[in-house]
């Protein structure tokens, strides 16, 4: 059928009747059906025949397109640098050769190129306006990936004053101030406001930014609805007569992060013992190319591996479709990389939230979140969108994690040799201006003593020290660790005496390998999912003492703590001990439990009972939630916190009331409260 709509077509065009618009359609239905090789026939075809046509620069401009999508950037950049030279005034080409360069390495280049166009872009004209806006965003990314976060923040400033619809644009603005630790992150500016700034925070630094898992499920489904739409074009419906005959599930995993990743690291050991009597396991990887040692490793764990990086959504589905998968699990939620408009589509009837992102999806076609009785403890499941599905413990680990031979000595690493070690090596974002206080407080308390923290930028570094100083502990006590391969950076960590969690997002990945190492540490679970994983880690590996309930009970047992160094070397013991039989490091259990888990969900798909998210007044909830000064008060006990909700939802019934049958009062994200 596909060769009949090619020939169909060459035809057409060589007698003349097939328009430029005939053959964009033609040509992007051919791409989306995985022929893309004919579809750039098409349009090479069409240029040979119409090499005056006044169009021309549209029709390179699309065959760039492809080209892109599937990989051959120096064809795509030709293409593209044509269209200009044929219409200088097209600005989206500007635009795709900026990243086409990006994507071939010539970063400065891309940066040139899109400011060419803001340059070009003098005429106040609406498309003008977004074609600005559009290159601004395209230059922020860059810089900002290349750690020139301050230039970043004010490209981004200036592309959401002239259009503060670019929910993207303001969330890597707000993202941007966590990463360098500019405190308050939320600082209003010319059309944006501290309520704008609050509704287009990403799901995932809003994690970060506040322990409010109410506010975490509405602004994740305000997410999803403005990223992806109310509506997805789903594939047609499996039914469970379909797949009665199943003997053997087949999972498939999505990932980005199936490589050196934190994600990757934890996660690696886990395909390998998969019981294959019971599942049969196909990855399909959405991340950048290139191999490393963990991904190779991986990806022979599997018993199939496909890259669906250049695939488009629809093609990606149907390949999950075609390979008959049963339970589709997202290993990346709402973070880069993500996939979830995939997921949107249905390739698969049960979709699986798990380990990439900590919290709730909050759309309508993820079914399960998999979680454990500590990170969502019964009774708090209307935090989710989701139903909840529970792990002995939630986070997996990998046993065949590579550490170095010799760690260095304190003194190699700038520490010093006596007194005691704070660690944290989070990364930056997750550092809130009140928990840095509270490390100082900490310090303050406990003689020569030192936090070590993970190294950033020269301007972070003098940020920190600048509080440090504020709150009356000299710079020489911040220590920042340079960053190293995963094996030298495992063996280091033994130097400390103590890992300082942050909050509200904590250690996860960076915890399970300081207990790995055996280094204890302290964390202050609240309520939210990415708050209470360190909690979750130290009472799995048999240390529920120093999970604290409150900051004060977090500072003064820090202090404690670091005067009272033959204690914390006692629970390096305990650790290295427990390690053996701790649940937190039985992966065996964990891939035990999993594929229980995997067989209650299908059980509920053929019974007809997949869970239908309830995602009705998440509007409401988030314009209750984002009033809350989270900069200035970062915890609360948990009746104030619900009586917090009761009263801003009892405002908005007071001016909006709601019908009788309303489920304001009723919903589950506050009938257990």
């Amino acid at each position: 059928m596909t060769q009949d709509v090619f020939l169909s077509a060459v035809k057409a065009l060589t007698e003349g009747r097939l328009t430029l618009q005939d053959v964009f359609g033609t040509a992007e239905a051919l791409h989306r059906s995985g022929n893309t090789d004919l579809a750039l026939q098409i349009y090479q075809l069409w240029i040979g025949l119409n090499r005056d046509h006044h169009l021309l620069y549209a029709a390179h401009f699309n065959q760039a397109v492809t080209l892109s999508a599937i990989g051959r950037p120096e064809e795509a950049r030709t293409a593209l640098e044509k269209a200009i030279e044929l219409n200088p005034d097209f600005y989206p080409a500007y635009i795709n050769l900026g990243g086409v360069m990006e994507n071939l390495g010539q970063a400065d280049a891309a940066v040139d190129t899109w400011n060419r166009l803001a340059t070009r872009l003098g005429s106040i004209t609406g498309h003008g306006i977004r074609m600005k806006a559009t290159a601004l965003k395209q230059i922020a990314r860059v810089l900002e990936e290349r750690q020139q976060v301050v230039s970043a923040e004010e490209v981004l400033r200036q592309s959401l004053e002239l259009d503060n619809s670019q929910r993207e644009n303001a969330e890597h603005l707000l993202a941007s101030r966590m990463v360098q630790c500019r405190w308050p992150v939320v600082v209003p500016f010319e059309g944006m406001d501290h309520m704008a700034q609050m509704r287009n925070f990403s799901p995932l630094s809003l994690a970060a930014y506040t322990d409010d898992p109410l506010l975490h499920l509405a602004s994740a489904w305000e997410h999803c609805c403005k990223m992806f739409g109310r509506r997805i074009a789903r594939l047609p419906e499996v039914t469970p007569a379909e797949r009665a005959d199943r003997q053997r599930l087949r999972i498939g995993y999505v990932s980005s992060d199936l490589k050196a990743h934190a994600v990757g690291y934890l996660i690696a050991e886990v395909f390998g013992l998969h019981d294959r009597s019971k599942v049969e396991i196909f990855a399909y990887y959405c991340g950048p190319g290139g191999e490393d040692p963990l991904k190779q490793r991986i990806r022979a764990s599997f018993d199939h591996w496909t890259d669906i990086t250049t695939m488009s959504d629809e093609v990606a589905a149907n390949r999950i479709r075609d390979d008959g998968i049963d339970i589709l699990v997202d290993l990346n939620g709402h973070t880069k990389g993500a996939r979830t408009r995939l997921f949107g589509m249905r390739p698969a009837p049960v979709n699986v939230n798990w380990l990439g992102y900590p919290g709730t999806m909050g759309t309508p076609y993820h079914h399960y979140v998999i979680a454990d009785e500590w990170i969502i403890p019964p009774g708090r499941e209307m935090y989710c969108s989701e139903k909840v599905m529970r792990l002995p413990c939630y986070q997996a680990n990998d046993r065949q994690r590579a550490v170095a031979n010799q760690p260095p000595s304190r003194s190699e690493v700038g520490l010093p040799e006596d007194g005691a070690v704070f660690c944290c090596f989070n990364s930056q974002q997750k550092i809130s201006r009140l928990m840095f206080e509270r490390w100082m407080r900490i310090l303050h308390s406990v003689p020569g003593s030192v936090l070590w923290l993970l190294e950033a930028n020269d301007e972070v570094h003098n940020r920190l020290w600048e509080k440090a100083e504020a709150c009356g502990i000299g710079r020489n006590r911040v220590i920042f660790g340079r960053r190293l391969p995963s094996p030298d950076h495992l063996a280091r960590m033994t130097l400390a005496d103590l890992f300082l969690d942050t909050f509200p997002y904590g250690a996860h990945t960076t915890a399970s390998d300081a207990l790995w190492m055996s280094v204890p540490i302290l964390t202050l679970s609240g309520r939210s999912f990415a708050s209470r994983v360190g909690g979750s880690l130290l009472r799995s590996a048999g240390l529920p003492e120093l999970v604290c309930s409150t900051p004060d009970e977090y500072v003064e047992t820090a202090i404690a703590l670091g005067n009272d160094r033959p204690r914390l070397l006692a629970y390096r013991e305990q650790l290295r001990a427990a390690k053996p039989n701790a649940v937190m490091f039985d992966t065996n259990l964990l891939v035990s439990r999993l594929e229980g888990l995997y067989a209650e969900m299908w059980a509920d798909f053929m019974a007809g009972r997949l869970p239908r998210p309830d995602l009705r007044n998440l509007d409401v909830y988030l314009d209750a939630g984002i009033e809350h000064p989270a900069e200035v008060i970062d915890f609360a006990p948990e009746d104030e916190y619900f009586a917090r909700w009761r009263k801003g939802l009892a405002e908005r019934d007071h001016l909006y009331p709601m019908p009788a049958d309303s489920r304001l009062w009723t919903t589950p994200q506050m009938e257990n409260g």
